[in-house]
């Protein structure tokens, strides 16, 4: 509240009142112990009632919620044509993303068939499409690369014994293994997911920023595209491991080039002049088109009717896709051996998949207007991996391209899923051996042409580089990362460049001196060096500091105080010493010393008066906390600091606008002498702390002419 006056007893004159400041009372809160907490939550966890049984079903399946409830003339026509374009679209991509993961192409079939029977019942979107991704593909693949190695594979016909522990059977060949390999990953990476949902540490997601994923995916596709050169050209080369993959394949491939098949090659010029084209139709056109047209599929039917006729493999030595039986196999346990060499790699595989399905799943829900459950999402694709790993799947996850195909098509539910699977079931059990005499760079091609989304993010940098020179420097670390180095490592790197610069942030935090806007509004303060026309108050400084205060930053919290009101109290305090020093040896040295002393105590007050620079002085500093989120024990010890020094120099420091958290850290630290705070040292508002501030001065008697 405002001030009022009121008259003097003595002397006859009026002198302002103390200035009353705003007050509140403060809430009794009783703070609960770890114990109470505890027994709390296993109280709410084991409480077992109807209510609770059907709410538990529910959550874990929530197409039992939606499925009763389904509209079927309404929806589903709109959901059997996009899950029928999906199913078509699915085909070709599952049998070619089927070489990046290292497996044989039926295995991609199964991969998509699975996943989107399982997610349709534990998903809660309605509206990804959850099957092969190609990053996802390439991760596998690479640890299936590596593990074959160092089993012994070296060529694709070669035979081995397993571990005398393995579980494919005494004798197993290279494709065996490999698939062994894939689904021993996939199984660790989907316990990691449910794991992680059992945990409720869904929010993880937020952590990895659009930046960081989109640079990830850029710098992936790089790899993915350079993996798929040597199937263009024909070339029988092994996947490099290790660091710098990229530049080893292609030296490798330069190295090699004398050996490409004409044919493969004239093939995959062919392919790339139809796909690209009729790719950039649909993406033209898609507005005015019901579905996007099945080109992949189209091309993928006239390659092998042009192998298989003009025997390809027989007469030019082409590499085609070879024996795809029909049907199912029986299930097979994970390789438990296994498991502790691939740990690692499962993790990094399944921290992606969840965070690529989250993020679209939320951008999707968003747009139409319903939420979604992330640790709900994390046990559905947790499960997507868990249990096709049995019938020899690899690694799955939401797929963008596919997704806003369903979505285009009039999708509503994930019926569509249902539908898509219906489809690849029809190819696994009719239609798959037709595939046999497919060459591998039809397939390479489709996956070259698919990564063009993906590499047209190099065209956003000028762009994302105006917006946000943080998050454009976040996207080109993560991208050069995961393609000139590792791919794994470039996630690692991500989020460490991304945490980093959130320090950073904090770090380089803004510190303003603040100005009133004026008597018509008193309660507005805003930075002096940005706005015309603001006052300052004689006598007081108001400071504010745009960040939390805490152990990283709190000397650059001081150092950034000191430097815009002006005065360092610890130079000033060194200064006042040798001015004293030199005092006493001028006393010392006769009536010249003492003129000179004169002059030196008439500095020593000027210094306590007037800031260095010929800058006006202050009798109180006040920091806006507003800003200031939270405060740990070095951002509590700094402000003691800076109140100890400039209070050894006559200048009070109050503090305005903190929080609840910053107060109980003040007063856990005894910055403040009761909890609610100390009245003459924390206010509510900027404008209540500089009325208390030169209505105290004027008291004082403070307020001379140097400040009023």
């Amino acid at each position: 509240m405002d001030g009022e006056e009121r008259e003097a007893p003595v002397g006859g004159g009026a002198m302002p009142a103390a200035y009353v400041p705003i007050s509140l009372e403060e809430q009794e809160r009783r703070e609960e112990s770890w114990k109470e907490l505890v027994k709390r939550k296993v109280r709410k966890q084991c409480m077992c009632s109807p209510a609770r049984v059907k709410s538990l079903v529910l959550g874990f399946c929530p197409a039992l919620s939606w499925l009763p409830r389904y509209r079927l003339r309404e929806w589903f026509l709109g959901d059997a044509m996009s899950g029928l374009i999906v199913g078509i679209l699915l085909v070709p991509q599952s049998i070619a993303y089927s070489l990046l993961a290292g497996q044989d192409p039926i295995y991609g079939l199964y991969t998509s068939f699975f996943s989107s029977i399982i997610y349709t019942l534990l998903g809660t979107s309605r509206h990804i499409s959850v099957g092969i991704f190609g990053v996802l593909c390439l991760l596998v693949g690479q640890v299936v690369d590596r593990e074959l190695a160092l089993a012994g594979y070296l060529n694709n016909n070669q035979t081995a014994a397993l571990p005398a522990n393995g579980t494919a059977g005494p004798a197993c060949d290279r494709s065996c293994y490999a698939i062994t390999v894939g689904a021993t990953v996939t199984f660790t990476a989907g316990v990691y997911q449910v794991l992680m949902g059992l945990l409720q540490v869904g929010f993880v997601s937020v952590y990895l920023s659009d930046s960081l994923l989109s640079g990830f995916a850029t710098g992936a596709s790089l790899t993915i595209l350079t993996s798929q050169v040597k199937y263009l050209l024909g070339l029988k080369l092994p996947r490099a491991q290790g660091l710098g993959s990229l530049l080893k394949t292609w030296y490798s491939l330069f190295s090699n080039i004398g050996q490409t098949n004409i044919c493969d090659l004239l093939t995959s010029l062919v392919c790339l002049l139809v796909l690209v084209p009729s790719k950039e139709l649909n993406d033209r056109f898609k507005a005015k088109l019901k579905a996007p047209i099945p080109f992949e599929l189209f091309v993928v039917i006239v390659a092998t009717l042009a192998s298989h006729y003009g025997q390809f493999n027989e007469k030019f030595g082409s590499d085609i896709s070879g024996t795809i039986p029909t049907g199912f196999l029986p299930p097979q346990l994970p390789m438990w051996s296994l498991i502790p060499n691939i740990a690692v790699d499962a993790l990094s595989i399944a921290i992606v998949g969840f965070a690529i399905t989250v993020s679209l799943s939320e951008m999707f829900a968003k747009k139409h207007g319903y939420s979604v459950d992330a640790n709900q999402e994390m046990y559905a694709i947790g499960f997507c991996n868990i249990l096709p790993s049995f019938f020899r799947c690899f690694t799955t996850s939401a797929a963008l391209t596919k997704t806003l195909v369903k979505e285009s098509t009039g999708c509503q539910t994930q019926v569509s899923g249902l539908v898509t699977a219906l489809v690849l079931l029809l190819v696994l059990l009719v239609i798959a051996p037709l595939f046999y005499s497919l060459q591998k760079c039809v397939l390479a091609v489709i996956i070259v042409v698919n990564l063009r989304g993906a590499l047209r993010k190099f065209t956003d940098v000028p762009r994302m580089w105006r917006v946000n020179r943080v998050d454009a420097s976040i996207w080109l670390v993560t991208m050069a990362t995961s393609a000139l180095v590792n791919t794994e490592l470039g996630l690692l790197v991500g989020v460490l460049v991304s945490a980093l610069s959130v320090l950073g942030r904090t770090q380089r935090a803004a510190a303003l001196q603040l100005g009133q806007a004026g008597p018509q509004h008193p309660e507005l303060y805003a930075d002096l060096a940005a706005y015309k026309g603001l006052n300052t108050q004689p006598g007081v400084v108001v400071f504010r500091y745009e960040a939390p205060i805490y152990y990283a930053n709190q000397a650059l919290f001081k150092k950034a105080l000191y430097r815009r009101v002006g005065l360092d109290p610890l130079k000033e305090k060194t200064l006042r010493k040798k001015q004293e020093k030199q005092r006493r040896k001028q006393e010392a040295a006769g009536a010249e010393g003492e003129k000179v002393a004169a002059r030196a105590q008439d500095g020593e007050v000027s210094t306590s008066i007037f800031l260095p620079q010929g800058k006006p002085g202050f009798h109180t500093l006040v920091i806006d906390c507003g800003p200031v989120l939270f405060l740990d024990t070095a951002g509590v010890g700094a402000l003691k600091e800076v109140r100890k020094d400039y209070k050894e120099l006559g200048v009070r420091v109050l503090l305005a606008q903190c929080n609840t958290s910053a107060l109980d850290s003040l007063h856990r630290g005894d910055y403040l002498e009761h909890k609610g705070g100390d009245s003459e040292t924390v206010f509510f508002t900027i404008d209540d702390a500089v009325g208390y501030a030169c209505s105290l001065s004027a008291q004082n008697g403070d307020c001379g002419d140097t400040f009023c």
